[in-house]
């Protein structure tokens, strides 16, 4: 059987209505009407030898005859072609709504291209409920579209180095200082120079647990204690980075922690996992702990960044977004957040004062 597939063209008005057009269909109604090639040729504005071309490759893929030339008389449809234009009517009839609405969904997104007052800013960022709130909020504020893709912190700067994304959302705790695993996940990635760092949020991390917190879980070390059951963040996520670098502030291995192999894809998952019983607590944000109807019990602050490469930073979707993050309407909303603070909204600020991990002096070529 034959699938169909669909397709979209642009120009400045429809031609077609509320349909679906498709050149088969067309060329055999333009037949079917003229009762010959050379008709069906002149009316549609095409060669003789087009139409002809077209209508025997159609034949060859579909495998049917789709045209019955009799001597003395004029060319018409086959059987099959006869049922190809049955079938397509009777989906255009059934279907006319669905495809005006996707014609309309379709117009009002390109709309967007068109729109010269109009930006698109591509990011790839770890996840983050403010970043979901922002993508709505600048849409509606600053016509400035935000294409977010969520991934982990370190997947989403190397995006940034790679040049698959404009910019990059990652988070640290405060001012991590050397030798620590923030260091080591972050460091070979930033360059002083060439990134530029954007102040968005302040946010909390904690353990999110059940209502109420049956287990009475407040630290690290009542997850040994009790030995809950506990779903971690994967491999390349700050919050993975976060969570190794308690456990090690702590003194704790790893292998304390029942169901530190156990990961999941966001701090939504996570919140899940914990909502539906499959886990007792997880690593992450309060806001996701909140909207499920779940305890979190609060372990630190840290600072959500932007980054972007400072050749990008004077590039008028850039702008546009420090324009929104340093608006009064931006930081209210920001506010509302459970777990979230304002917190240099839209500021370029010092990579080294932020992430004091260089030493310029030590990099100084010697006199």
């Amino acid at each position: 059987m034959h699938k169909v597939e669909l397709s979209y063209s642009l120009a400045p008005q429809r031609s077609g209505g509320k349909s679906i057009r498709n050149a088969l269909m067309d060329l055999l109604l333009a037949v079917r009407e003229h009762g010959s090639i050379s008709g069906a040729a002149k009316a549609m504005g095409l060669s003789y030898r087009h139409v002809w071309g077209e209508l025997k490759r159609w034949e060859a893929e579909l495998g049917h005859t789709l045209i019955v030339w009799e001597k003395g008389q004029p060319a018409r449809l086959s059987e099959f072609g006869d049922k190809l234009l049955w079938a397509e009517r009777q989906a255009q009839a059934r279907l006319a709504a669905q495809i005006e609405a996707l014609h309309a969904d379709l117009e009002r997104v390109f709309a967007v291209a068109f729109d010269d007052a109009a930006h698109v800013l591509t990011l790839f960022a770890s996840h983050d409920e403010a970043l979901a709130a922002l993508r709505e909020h600048a849409a509606a504020q600053a016509r400035l579209h935000l294409d977010v893709r969520f991934c982990g912190s370190v997947d989403a700067i190397s995006a940034l180095n790679e040049g698959r994304c404009v910019m990059a959302g990652f988070h640290t705790p405060r001012l991590p200082g050397p030798g620590t695993l923030a260091q080591q996940a972050y460091q070979h990635l930033l360059q002083p120079g060439r990134h530029k760092l954007i102040g968005f949020a302040q946010r909390t991390q904690g353990l999110i647990v059940a209502a109420r917190n049956p287990l009475g879980l407040n630290a690290l070390a009542d997850l040994e204690r009790t030995r809950a059951r506990f779903v971690n963040r994967a491999l390349g996520t700050g919050t993975r980075v976060l969570l190794d670098e308690l456990l090690a502030q702590a003194g704790m291995p790893p292998a304390a922690i029942n169901g530190y192999a156990a990961t999941e894809p966001s701090h939504a998952a996570v919140a899940q996992a914990v909502a539906s019983g499959a886990a007792d607590a997880g690593l992450g944000i309060e806001a996701a702990a909140r909207s499920r109807g779940l305890d979190f019990v609060p372990l630190l602050k840290e600072d959500y960044y932007l980054v972007c490469l400072k050749a990008a930073l004077e590039q008028p979707p850039v702008q546009a977004l420090l324009t929104v993050l340093r608006g009064p309407d931006w930081g209210a909303r920001l506010a509302t957040l459970p777990g979230y603070e304002p917190e240099h909204c839209g500021e370029v600020l010092s990579l080294r004062a932020r992430l004091p991990w260089w030493d310029f002096a030590r990099k100084k070529k010697p006199r």
